[in-house]
């Protein structure tokens, strides 16, 4: 059995994680800075700890006992959040540093850091038709103002504790992770959860209308949960010693996102684009050949299938929002 602390786990990708980690028989620690009455997921068979881990002692007390940590916490969101939340974002460079230092004190094995591909050099990221990123295309260094800068950042410190002490850490670029049981409204939440409550919200007031940041033609990929999960766990206990990506390769524009919402909806709306909105680059996707070489496999469960499940999960949560404040909530306005 393993000891494994999960930083970061009152969040989307962490709170799957802890689930899984669990499932499978391991001992977990789970930290993070919400109160646990705002997790996303609780395990019960986990210890579930509320800690600040910009502070370098919560550090030290969260590993304490523990041999490995999956490192996912940061604070972050959808691109209005990281573009107007700077400063914020790059603050999550103290939990990294602090929990690489308390690795290297406390004998931690392996050390898993959640990067992104918002690392990438932005020059090369000026065309919808983004052909894939490769690992390479990190430098010369060009990242995302903030958040990609402090994730660049985070990544050399991984690297230079591997040389300078011996820690095994790996390190995996997230391409846009979406699925169940994560944020969908409140200025945090990404492109596929945004979408599917904007079209969920549309039938429920009946106005059939959606908004659209920028002019729809920018390009991402999109990876359903099962598949980061998956893929966190086959890097860490991997031999990649260099940032790997963890995406799909299905490049979509957000136009089409919202066509295949708007398919599993059942109805069209009137798209309004907002070109004033925050929008992020023109266009990424996520080049493969690396993971494949090393793990033989890459994320592959279909932008479809996966925003169906997430689709269903938002309409729950949507409606029973709706039924439990009937006549002062926002549908009824």
């Amino acid at each position: 059995m393993k000891k494994i602390v999960v930083a970061g786990a009152g969040g989307f990708i962490g709170g799957h994680l802890v689930k899984e980690l669990v499932k499978n028989g391991q001992k977990v620690r789970a930290v993070d800075i919400k109160p646990l009455n705002e997790w996303y997921q609780i395990s019960a068979d986990a210890d579930n700890l509320v800690h600040d881990l910009r502070l370098r002692e919560n550090c030290y007390k969260a590993v304490n006992g523990y041999n490995e940590i999956f490192n996912l916490a940061a604070d972050m969101g959808g691109m209005g959040f990281i573009e107007n939340n700077k400063a914020a974002c790059m603050i999550s460079v103290l939990i990294n540093t602090h929990l690489l230092l308390a690795a290297k004190d406390c004998g931690i094995d392996r050390f898993f850091y959640a990067s992104s591909a918002c690392v990438y050099n932005g020059e090369k990221q000026t065309d919808p038709d983004n052909p894939g990123l490769k690992e390479s295309d990190a430098y010369p260094a060009l990242a995302e103002d903030g958040y990609g800068w402090e994730k660049l950042f985070s990544e050399r410190m991984c690297r230079h504790f591997s040389e300078d002490f011996g820690l095994t850490a790996r390190v995996a670029r997230f391409h846009n992770v979406y699925g169940p049981c994560g944020t969908f409204d409140g200025g945090r939440e990404k492109a596929p959860a945004a979408i599917c409550r904007k079209v969920i919200e549309a039938g429920i007031t009946g106005k059939k209308e959606i908004v659209i940041w920028g002019d729809g033609f920018q390009t991402r990929s999109f990876m359903y949960i099962d598949d980061c999960i998956k893929g966190i766990q086959d890097i860490m206990y991997s031999n990649i010693e260099e940032p790997v990506n963890l995406g799909t390769s299905e490049l979509v524009s957000i136009n089409q996102l919202v066509d295949i919402v708007e398919d599993i909806a059942g109805y069209k709306l009137i798209r309004i684009y907002d070109l004033n909105a925050p929008k992020g680059v023109r266009g990424r996707n996520s080049e493969n050949t690396l993971i494949k070489k090393y793990l033989g496999w890459e994320p592959s469960v279909p932008l479809k299938n996966g925003i169906k499940k997430t689709y269903n999960w938002i309409s729950e949560q949507v409606v029973e929002e709706s039924r439990r404040k009937k006549g002062t909530n926002r549908f009824n306005k």
